[in-house]
C-alpha cells in the first residue's frame, strides 16, 4: 500500500488523538471530511490502522508497579515456545513481550499493583513453564511512553 504525505498527516493526527472528529482531522490536514474518511477507510482496509483503543492511566487505576522481566531459557523446542506464548497471552499483567537476540531470550513489560502482585504473577508463570533464569527490574520512573511512530 502506498502512503503519501496526506496519509501521513492523517495518521499523525490519529496517533495524537483518535477520538477527534473527522472535521477536526480534515481541518488539521488541510482537506475536507469525505476525502479524509475515504483515506482512513483505505488505511484500515490495508492493515495500516489497527484496532482503536484508549490509553488508561495505570497509576490512577492502582497499577503502581511496572517490571521489566528478563527471561533466559534452555528450552527452545516448538512445544515449549507454544506453551510459553500461551501463558503470556493469558496473563493480562503482561503488556508487552518480545523475543530477543543475544543473552536474554525474552523481555516482558509487566504492570501490577505492587511487588506482592508481581510475585504472584512470577510464581504462576514458573509453575506453568520451565525457565532457566528470571530477572525482574522495577521501573522507578517512567520517563517516556508512547505508541506513536515517527511519521
Amino acid at each position: 500500500m502506498k502512503i503519501d504525505a496526506t496519509d501521513r498527516k492523517i495518521l499523525a493526527e490519529l496517533q495524537r488523538d483518535a477520538g477527534q472528529s473527522l472535521d477536526e482531522i480534515a481541518k488539521q490536514v488541510g482537506s475536507s471530511k469525505t476525502p479524509v474518511w475515504n483515506r482512513i477507510r483505505k488505511l484500515r482496509e490495508g492493515g495500516v490502522l489497527g484496532q482503536q483503543t484508549v490509553v488508561l492511566d495505570a497509576e490512577k487505576l492502582g497499577f503502581e508497579a511496572c517490571f521489566f522481566v528478563l527471561i533466559r531459557t534452555s528450552e527452545h523446542e516448538a512445544e515449549w515456545q507454544a506453551k510459553f506464548l500461551k501463558a503470556l497471552k493469558e496473563r493480562p499483567e503482561v503488556q508487552e513481550a518480545h523475543r530477543l537476540a543475544g543473552d536474554i531470550d525474552y523481555i516482558l513489560k509487566v504492570r501490577v499493583k505492587n511487588a506482592r502482585a508481581y510475585d504472584a504473577f512470577y510464581q504462576a508463570l514458573i509453575s506453568e513453564v520451565k525457565v532457566h533464569n528470571v530477572t525482574a527490574l522495577l521501573s522507578m520512573e517512567e520517563i517516556k511512553a508512547t505508541t506513536a511512530l515517527p511519521l
